[in-house]
């Protein structure tokens, strides 16, 4: 509809529809424009991708499904001129690379641990989830605790070990149980932890801090360490398993998620400690970042195995696989504390001042304002050394300690499945594996990544 006037000119009502964009902008054709050949450089990088691919996919291909061997019962089916992948060697071993050499009786203790963790795990990856706080208490206080007592057993008598080479007041009192509890060694822990709060929380007062702050997170550390004390000293009625018959995927996961769990909050205090106005405080994080920087992860290793017990009291000798696990975790938090202050680094003066200006405390500054912009901003970073921690796991074989991947090397050795493909197949066995947990973090980044990016940009 539209108005004409005599001169033929015309006045429309009504707009016209608008045209569709063209067919070469929009669709998988517009996509390949603007990604793969939206330049000379561009389209260049874009076929020798594609040659490469059309030259490794293939063979790769056929060796791992076309001409692979599915059914078998030793290295007699896998022998042959145009043989692929001897999948049957991973189904015969398959046990051993996930549990080790765990009693196959009780194997049924890893799968409920295995179980159990991606349980909690799930709901707390997943943004929606409701209770929260009750999920991280599950997940991190909870679960190692009964990891840790379904996968040794429990009943280890820590506070035997403790109240033997630590009382304070063994020698004046003696020993005195009360239905099977050691009285003597709680009344000397309550007194250690007391005078303990009194010494950290006078130190922080002269230096102009809160003591009675530090006093009372000092009780609270020595009351979860007692709870796990007492827990330890249970019988649960479960045989004990030694950490040498560990091995597989469940010491790979072990010590990567331990390595984790511990790095993050640890990095985290030795990032605000580098960055505190306290001389002493600074000092002693600048020097252990340095020191654990500087030394590759393989000394570490052999120094927390080998080296340790010769330091230690006689009769101390803590368990080899609790050694592996310190060493990384304060190894990878010397890591994480450059990654976590760089995000602090970023955050501008005016987020401070302004918290300042509100009334926050120091405390309440860093946990509601500094802190989640600065980990928002390096969550690349967090990840890459999650990723990067996860795959140095192998390393501890060097330490006789066999993980996934030196469980495949030593099931490399059993002459019933000696063929020339064996090993390529193991190797390719553990490369998918490694790649579905590490790929499976870096996407789990980009989520988070973009869940909080507050930019608002298309």
């Amino acid at each position: 509809m539209s108005m004409t006037f005599d001169d033929g000119t015309f006045i429309r009502s009504q707009l016209i529809a608008p045209l569709p964009p063209p067919v070469r902008n929009v669709g998988v054709i517009g996509w390949m424009r603007e990604n793969l050949f939206s330049g000379v450089f561009h389209t260049i990088l874009t076929l020798v991708g594609l040659g490469l691919l059309l030259l490794i996919a293939p063979p790769l291909i056929r060796f791992l499904l076309v001409d692979a061997v599915w059914t078998g019962e030793n290295r007699e089916a896998c022998l042959g001129p145009n043989v692929g992948a001897c999948w049957p060697f991973i189904q015969a071993k398959f046990g051993q690379l996930i549990y080790g050499f765990y009693p196959i009786a009780e194997r049924w203790r890893p799968n409920v641990v295995f179980a159990a963790g991606a349980v909690l795990l799930v709901p707390l990856l997943v943004p929606s989830w409701p209770m929260k706080r009750l999920n991280s208490f599950l997940f991190f206080v909870v679960f190692p605790i009964v990891a840790f007592v379904l996968l040794t057993g429990g009943n280890i008598d820590a506070s035997a070990f403790l109240f033997e080479h630590f009382g304070l007041i063994h020698a004046v009192v003696g020993d005195a149980h009360v239905a099977g509890v050691n009285v003597v060694f709680w009344l000397d822990y309550v007194l250690t932890a007391l005078v303990a709060m009194a010494i950290i929380g006078g130190l922080i007062g002269a230096i102009g801090g809160s003591g009675w702050t530090a006093a009372r997170a000092t009780g609270w550390v020595f009351l979860a360490f007692g709870l796990l004390v007492l827990t330890w000293d249970i019988d649960f009625g479960l045989s004990y398993v030694e950490t040498r018959q560990w091995g597989g995927l469940l010491v790979t996961l072990v010590i990567a998620v331990t390595g984790i769990v511990a790095s993050l909050p640890l990095g985290i205090l030795l990032a605000l400690g580098r960055r505190s106005q306290m001389p002493i405080v600074r000092l002693l994080s600048v020097a252990f970042i340095e020191f654990w920087r500087g030394v590759p992860l393989i000394t570490v290793l052999f120094f927390a195995t080998y080296m340790l017990p010769l330091f230690l009291p006689q009769g101390a000798n803590p368990d080899g696989l609790l050694r592996a696990l310190v060493g990384v975790a304060l190894f990878s938090a010397a890591y994480m504390a450059e990654v976590v202050r760089g995000g602090l680094q970023a955050i501008s003066k005016g987020q401070y001042e302004g918290a300042m200006a509100v009334g926050l405390t120091w405390s309440q500054m860093m946990r509601l304002i500094i802190l989640p912009q600065a980990l928002t901003l390096v969550i690349p970073g967090i990840v890459n050394s999650f990723i990067s921690l996860f795959k140095d796991t192998t390393l501890v074989l060097i330490v006789s300690i066999f993980d996934f991947l030196g469980q495949l090397r030593a099931s490399f050795t059993d002459p019933n499945w000696a063929s020339p493909v064996t090993l390529y197949t193991g190797f390719a066995f553990a490369g998918i594996v490694y790649f579905l947990f590490c790929f499976g973090m870096s996407r789990y980044s980009l989520f988070v990544e973009r869940r909080l990016n507050t930019s608002h940009r298309r």
